[in-house]
């Protein structure tokens, strides 16, 4: 027979090394769950950052062509901003496409899918715009229409700064100027729109020409409405997560 402390010690001895190797094992399961679902999270911070840096070449772009007096020189402008919009397409969809994926999201669902169509708007009201001035003939080298191509180049740029934090919300002061910068954009748009709609109804005899004008006019003034959506599911991200 087999001494008492024999049969005392091997299940203390058992139930150590079970432990031991359950610690290892949940260890090992855990990390190995954080690096699955991990850089599945952060593809949407790159994604989204991918598509405000294009919206920063559209809105530079577009001030290019509504400096171009040359129509067909314009056309090849236009041309390299209907590529870029067709760049923000496959990246929208590519946000989309790992909404449905993935389990783990860095923010809510429903903002993902706001801030993505939200951007998406912008890249295509950008486009609208610029296609408009040559499907129309329009010599866009006037007053109103510089000034509103500078302000959604600036609001572009204000887009991406305030996305670009969202990877991280560290500087939250850059967010909310960001944001402020966008609004204001908005107001300015607004204002300039009426002065510019004003006067093409008091200074351009062909009806034509108010007609064509002033529907550019209302599509590059609905790009910065766009991006001050843009700059609310933000704003509203960073409320709940900051």
């Amino acid at each position: 027979m087999l001494p008492k402390c024999y049969h005392l010690q091997k299940p203390v001895i058992l139930i150590k090394q079970y432990t031991t190797f359950a610690k290892i094992f949940l260890a090992m399961g855990f990390n190995s769950i954080f690096k699955i679902f991990l850089p599945k999270d952060r593809v949407f911070y790159q994604l989204f950052e991918n598509v405000a840096e294009e919206l920063v070449k559209m809105g530079y772009k577009l001030k290019e062509v509504v400096n171009e007096p040359d129509f067909d020189k314009r056309g090849q402008l236009i041309q390299e901003i209907e590529d870029m919009e067709h760049i923000n397409d496959d990246y929208t969809h590519n946000i989309f496409t790992e909404l449905g994926k993935n389990f783990i999201t860095p923010f809510d669902r429903e903002d993902i899918h706001y801030l993505a169509s939200s951007l998406d708007d912008i890249a295509d009201y950008i486009y609208a715009s610029a296609k408009k001035i040559n499907f129309y003939r329009v010599n866009p080298n006037e007053t109103g229409f510089l000034k509103m191509a500078e302000l959604i180049a600036v609001g572009c740029v204000q887009i991406h700064k305030a996305v670009t934090e969202l990877r991280n919300m560290k500087n939250m002061r850059q967010i909310t100027d960001a944001l402020v910068a966008i609004n204001s954009i908005e107001n300015q748009a607004d204002d300039i729109f009426d002065m510019s709609i004003e006067r093409l109804f008091a200074t351009e005899p062909d009806a034509k020409e108010v007609i064509k004008k002033r529907e550019i006019y209302q599509v590059m003034e609905i790009v910065t409405d766009k991006c001050e959506d843009a700059a609310n599911v933000i704003e509203s991200i960073i409320v709940k997560y900051a």
